[in-house]
């Protein structure tokens, strides 16, 4: 793993996506409970939400929580939600400090009324914020994004705000909870899984895919400079041949 210096800071992804897997099998491993390594993940969360901003990235997408992950046992669920209003409430004052604005996307109306408050709270004070947007993707799945954008795109058609001939590539993304931000250019995923877990199905089109074995409670910045070295060490083509890129 070589140093920051070989970052080429000219190339960095405007967007990055992370899927934060491990925890559970982190904890395992040193023979405590599940909540216990997500209570350990803070660490890598904050330092790789420093060293994005650092490194002039735009845009950070978290997968803090998805659809899916309501159907683990309700006193993980109960845990996670709690641990989530206590970082957020803990963590705002350093956003604000690096001025880092907080966003979330996801099915929001089915967290808790508390972590709905605090979340509310700490995204309306930090919206001042212009050096980097942090989203928190929770109660989130791709399917769910792509289907509450075509149920709002079927709603516009029969009301007549929107001519089906009309819909595009451009019309879909517009509907998606991510409109107001690039396509993730780099996704990384911790734990070794080979999978994008049902995570913005539709933006990951030409996304680079960094797949790492280390378990989310031990990421680290310096980890996270790996990943963007290796993203900078590929040929982006979006479907030209290399001769193409090269003359564009």
């Amino acid at each position: 793993m070589t140093g920051k210096a070989e970052i080429d800071t000219q190339n960095i992804p405007a967007h990055v996506a992370v899927i934060m897997d491990g925890n559970g099998r982190w904890a395992k491993k040193r023979g405590g409970l599940r909540v216990f390594g997500h209570q350990s993940a803070i660490t890598a969360v904050r330092e790789t939400v420093e060293e994005a901003a650092q490194l002039g990235v735009r845009y950070l997408t978290l997968y803090a929580f998805s659809t899916e992950n309501w159907n683990r046992p309700a006193l993980e669920v109960m845990a996670l939600m709690q641990l989530l209003v206590h970082t957020i409430r803990q963590e705002t004052a350093t956003l604000l400090k690096n001025s880092i604005r907080l966003e979330a996307i996801g099915d929001l109306s089915t967290l808790p009324g508390n972590c709905q408050r605090e979340l509310t709270e700490a995204m309306e004070l930090t919206k001042g914020g212009n050096r980097m947007t942090l989203v928190l993707a929770l109660s989130y799945s791709g399917r769910w994004d792509l289907t509450q954008a075509a149920r709002r795109m079927a709603a516009d058609v029969a009301s007549g705000k929107l001519q089906p001939a009309a819909v595009n590539e451009s019309t879909v993304a517009s509907y998606l909870t991510t409109a107001n931000m690039p396509d993730p250019e780099l996704l990384i995923r911790t734990s070794g899984e080979q999978r994008i877990s049902n995570f913005l199905l539709w933006q990951l089109a030409y996304t680079e895919l960094y797949i790492t074995d280390l378990l989310w409670p031990d990421f680290r910045k310096e980890h996270f400079q790996e990943a963007i070295r290796v993203y900078q060490s590929r040929e982006r083509r979006f479907g030209k041949t290399s001769e193409q890129v090269a003359v564009s």
